[in-house]
């Protein structure tokens, strides 16, 4: 940019909370009027540039001054832009009040959607395929039957070892004990645990 040439004008936006951002004055203070704030002088120029004294080399004092001037109207058009984008989001989050949209249906369809990606990237894919091979292999196959085998044996030995045991406290009410000790919690509680070791 020049140093002889203007930069164009900032726009300039009201804090006026009830802007209509469909209206062709949108931004614009009372009755399509310039902003009060912008009338307002910046003291010092942009973040008191003007109080130092010392400039870059090279720089004279009147670039420095159109490059303060520059600082301070790039500053309020973010300061605007700022206020722009705060009633967009306003009027966005209105919006999807009015069709129901709520923070938890956002998150619940962005949830859903991150699963489907999730179900047709080519990791998800290649891991599927991966396992679906594995479950089809022999070596697959062998180990469950013989797991299932195993399962079946020990169940059968722990049948075997309740009946046995159920056998011997059978046996041991016709000895002749006190009724004192066959009646005693110790034992019921021990005879109701083989009871059921026998039936499971």
């Amino acid at each position: 940019m020049d140093v002889g040439q203007a930069c164009p004008p900032a726009p300039t936006l009201s804090l006026d909370p009830d802007i209509n951002l469909n209206s062709p004055n949108k931004g614009l203070g009372p009755a399509g009027g310039a902003d009060p704030l912008t009338d307002v002088p910046v003291e010092g120029g942009a973040m008191g540039v003007s109080s130092i004294n010392t400039l870059p080399p090279g720089l004279t004092e009147e670039e420095a001054e159109e490059i303060r001037s520059e600082l301070v109207k790039v500053e309020e058009e973010i300061s605007t832009l700022r206020q722009v984008l705060l009633a967009k989001e306003k009027h966005s989050a209105e919006l999807k009040r009015k069709l129901g949209l709520s923070p938890l249906n956002e998150l619940k369809q962005n949830l859903t959607k991150g699963w489907q990606d999730v179900q047709t990237s080519n990791a998800y894919l290649t891991a599927s395929a991966t396992l679906d091979e594995i479950s089809r292999s022999e070596a697959y196959k062998k180990t469950q039957e013989t797991l299932s085998v195993a399962g079946q044996k020990t169940t059968a030995a722990l049948s075997t070892m309740g009946t046995a045991l159920s056998r011997k406290l059978g046996d041991m009410r016709a000895l002749p004990f006190s009724n004192s000790f066959r009646n005693s919690p110790t034992f019921k509680s021990f005879e109701d645990k083989v009871g059921n070791m026998k039936l499971g």
